[in-house]
């Protein structure tokens, strides 16, 4: 075995099985969709980038499947009681996925993550909302992440306008609840006197 493999193994272990560290997971996979859509390289319904898609998206499904399955599975692992803000990180890997789905005209897949992704935050954000009250259960170093009740909507916003192909009354309503988040956290801040 290799010098540092078997630490590597626990790290990684560790990380599976933290409740913040697991949300992290997402970030690469949701940058490199957005990169992916923004390429000006690659245009969407071409060979790579349907093959780019698939090895981005699989991942974010397969951490889906992993976090959802320890909340239904595991005695321990209950929502209530592992829910933050980061575990909206996993939604908008969803949600990003919805826009480069749509851009492929795959938009049953852009529909089923669009489902996925709203059902998800309808849940965390109840629970959520249920357990912010003197956020105690956050360390301050991670207070920052709060910005994610921001962006989730505005990320829905955006990929159900890809999915429809114009921006209705839904993505509409979604970016004024983004709008009535971002009202809600600045007031909240202020009283909090930071």
């Amino acid at each position: 075995m290799p010098f540092g493999a078997s630490s590597t193994s626990k790290s990684i272990r560790f990380e599976f099985s933290h409740h913040v560290g697991v949300n992290y997971l997402f970030a690469p996979w949701i940058s490199w969709l957005l990169l992916l859509q923004s390429s000006p390289f690659l245009k969407p319904k071409t060979p790579s980038y349907l093959l780019l898609w698939w090895a981005f998206s699989i991942p974010v499904l397969a951490l889906d499947v992993k976090i959802y399955g320890q909340w239904f599975t595991k005695g321990k692992r209950f929502l209530s009681m592992v829910v933050n803000p980061t575990s909206q990180l996993s939604i908008i890997g969803n949600l990003v996925g919805v826009r480069a789905a749509a851009q492929t005209g795959w938009m049953e897949c852009a529909m089923f993550l669009f489902c996925l992704g709203i059902i998800h935050y309808l849940v965390l954000f109840v629970t959520l909302y249920q357990r912010i009250q003197g956020n105690d259960y956050l360390p301050t170093i991670l207070r920052p992440v709060f910005f994610l009740f921001v962006a989730v909507p505005c990320i829905a916003s955006l990929a159900w306008d890809s999915n429809a192909g114009t921006f209705n009354m839904l993505s509409k309503m979604l970016f004024f609840l983004s709008l009535f988040i971002f009202a809600s956290l600045v007031r909240q801040n202020n009283g909090m006197g930071g």
